[in-house]
């Protein structure tokens, strides 16, 4: 594999362009380019393409954590329900414990996936509590938020 190098001696040599054709041009494709722009907001950020295969594998990625612990959530739900006057509502202890493990887990997953992925294009999936439009009840969602670009080129 051959690298072809600059000439030093070009290097900086500056070169002058005949300024009124390139000028003609300019304000031609211009006013064609003003004419098609839509308006976008300031702060919107760069549209994003994720591969559906790899959007597909992590979605599938948090419905298996949920497949795999919502059975034995019921169950202990079920028995904590018919138990409940016995205990004092203790009985469904084991319910809220089993229901923040499995909060936790989808946790690591988002960020697991966050650091194989994700990060790299700018993207961060967390889990958040919302309120439901429709009752009073709260719902956990996937958020997916943009990162901050960071400027590497202004000094610190």
């Amino acid at each position: 594999m051959s690298v072809l190098l600059p000439n030093m001696a070009d290097f900086d040599t500056i070169y002058e362009l005949e300024e009124e054709e390139d000028e003609e041009e300019e304000e031609e494709s211009e006013s064609v380019v003003r004419s098609q722009e839509l308006p976008r907001p300031r702060d919107a950020p760069d549209p994003v393409a994720v591969a559906p295969e790899e959007f597909k594998t992590s979605i599938s990625r948090v419905n298996a954590c949920l497949r795999k612990s919502l059975p034995v959530n019921v169950k202990w739900l079920l028995c904590g329900c018919l138990c409940c006057c016995c205990t004092l509502g203790c009985s469904l202890w084991p319910v809220v414990c089993l229901n923040k493990r499995t909060r936790r887990s989808i946790q690591k997953l988002l960020e697991w996936e966050n650091n194989r992925l994700y990060h790299k294009l700018g993207l961060h999936w967390k889990l958040s509590k919302r309120k439901c439009e429709t009752s009073n009840m709260m719902e956990y969602v996937i958020l997916i938020e943009f990162l901050p670009k960071y400027p590497i080129f202004r000094p610190d």
